[in-house]
């Protein structure tokens, strides 16, 4: 059994004398750009995610953390136990893309009114450090004791949690599996199911008309913010509106959409760029008759996010309602290729969600080319690990919040006994300089992300009394 008394009367003290240096090793890993690139030698990622591996495997072994890697795609650092078997934590530091709508550098972080601004300190780096100072913090409960923790502490640092997951798939296939490992890259209190995960593309045939170009979104997974079509016309002819900027360019015209961005699983009060283009083209009737057959094509699709404009919307007694949105478009040689991000509950399958994309697509003229399916996830939220993780939540906060099942896909799915496990609260109010994560102006406040570390520290103390 832990101290659990020794543990009491140290952790406070701990946050407070590591408070500066928590913030300062933080600042250091976002103010790395580890939005994943093309592959290098050891670099399986790109340059950008290894930089940040490479930082955060040095913050580890300065905190007296035995640190390591799997050939780039994953790093750990360890408090070794009295049994091999492994309780674990997983976090990742690569970031989508900066987006627009910044009002300071994305990877430059700043502190502003108690809070810290930056891509990455909410998803998923600020939780990543946590879990390192939460290691730091046993190691010295061991070498202050003189006791072994009754398992060894794993904390896993991902490289490739954005753009699919492979990192985990490759450590898994060489590593054993944690006996239980929480993913500290959602909500609080606990996660114990995930929707499953839908992902295709809509694409055209080669069109011919007034469109030259068509760019929008920065990842599949972002409602986008931002979206531009280049079209032959008359400027003179068109007019702007609250969200829709136009520009000459030579014969053409530029068209921006500005929208609101926002998290895939969360799309909720976002306004897509794409779908606010596609509706000024359509409403200005500025394309061919074969290109407007497409966008209206695109019209059904974006205009909701629940899946109901073609088919899809469903909900059940685990999961909140079927989310869909389109995340990014693109125009090469006359071929529009616009990408969907679906988060499905159990009472629909990939099949159906195959066949209903195609049918959609035939609408438009065009091919649906699925790209990903992966299946819902549920743990039995009575579990004894979960009660942990809710009494140490509980403890810290005095919240009588309850587990929860969502939409956002985690590390978790990828694990035999897992759950998600803070430390945003999608509840707690942010003053107008700060946004969500993945989108502009991502920020966390300090003093909620010091709870945080204290919440999982007694989470971990608890798991340890465990029998795995």
């Amino acid at each position: 059994m832990m101290n659990h008394s020794w543990i009491e009367e140290h952790v406070d003290s701990f946050i407070t004398e590591n408070r500066e240096a928590l913030i300062r090793d933080l600042k250091t890993v976002i103010d790395i750009d580890s939005v994943e690139a093309p592959a290098e030698p050891n670099a399986p990622y790109g340059p950008g995610v290894r930089k940040a591996l490479d930082a955060a495997l040095e913050i580890a072994r300065n905190l007296g953390l035995e640190a390591g890697e799997c050939d780039g795609y994953m790093g750990y650092a360890d408090v070794k136990g009295a049994s091999e078997t492994q309780l674990a934590t997983i976090a990742h530091l690569d970031v989508v893309p900066a987006g627009n709508g910044w009002n300071s550098d994305p990877f430059g972080m700043i502190e502003k009114d108690g809070w810290l601004i930056g891509r990455g300190v909410s998803d998923d780096k600020g939780p990543a450090l946590l879990t390192l100072y939460m290691a730091k913090f046993f190691k010295e409960y061991c070498d202050q004791t003189g006791e072994t923790l009754p398992y060894t502490l794993r904390v896993l640092l991902g490289c490739s949690e954005e753009t699919g997951m492979t990192d985990v798939d490759y450590y898994l296939e060489r590593n054993p599996m944690p006996a239980f490992c929480f993913t500290p890259d959602a909500d609080f209190p606990v996660g114990y199911g995930e929707k499953g995960g839908f992902g295709g593309a809509f694409v055209s045939r080669k069109l011919s008309g007034n469109l030259r170009d068509f760019a929008g979104g920065v990842a599949g997974n972002v409602v986008p913010d931002r979206a531009s079509a280049l079209v032959k016309a008359d400027i003179a002819a068109l007019q702007e509106t609250e969200n829709v900027k136009i520009a000459a360019e030579g014969d053409c015209v530029r068209i921006t959409g500005y929208g609101i961005g926002g998290h895939a699983s969360k799309p909720q009060g976002t306004v897509n760029a794409i779908g606010l283009v596609v509706n000024y083209l359509l409403e200005n009737h500025l394309c061919s008759p074969e290109e407007e057959i497409y966008l209206s094509m695109l019209r059904t699709l974006l205009s909701c996010t629940d899946g109901s404009s073609f088919g899809i919307a469903c909900q059940d007694e685990v999961f909140d309602p079927l989310t869909c949105i389109g995340g990014t478009i693109s125009m090469t040689d006359g071929v529009l290729r616009q990408t969907i991000d679906v988060r499905f509950p159990t009472c629909i399958t990939g099949e159906e969600l195959t066949l209903k994309s195609k049918a959609l697509a035939a609408t438009g003229e065009a091919e649906f080319i699925p790209s990903r399916v992966n299946k819902p996830f549920y743990i039995h939220p009575e579990s004894p690990a979960i009660d942990v993780l809710m009494n140490a939540y509980r403890s810290v906060t005095g919240s009588d919040k309850k587990p929860f099942t969502m939409g956002g896909g985690t590390y978790a799915r990828h694990f035999a006994n897992a759950v998600s496990f803070g430390p945003d609260d999608p509840d707690a109010e942010k003053p107008d300089f700060v946004g969500s994560m993945h989108g502009a102006n991502e920020g966390v406040n300090t003093e909620f992300m010091l709870g945080a570390l204290k919440i999982y520290i007694l989470a971990m103390a608890g798991l340890m009394d465990l029998t795995f």
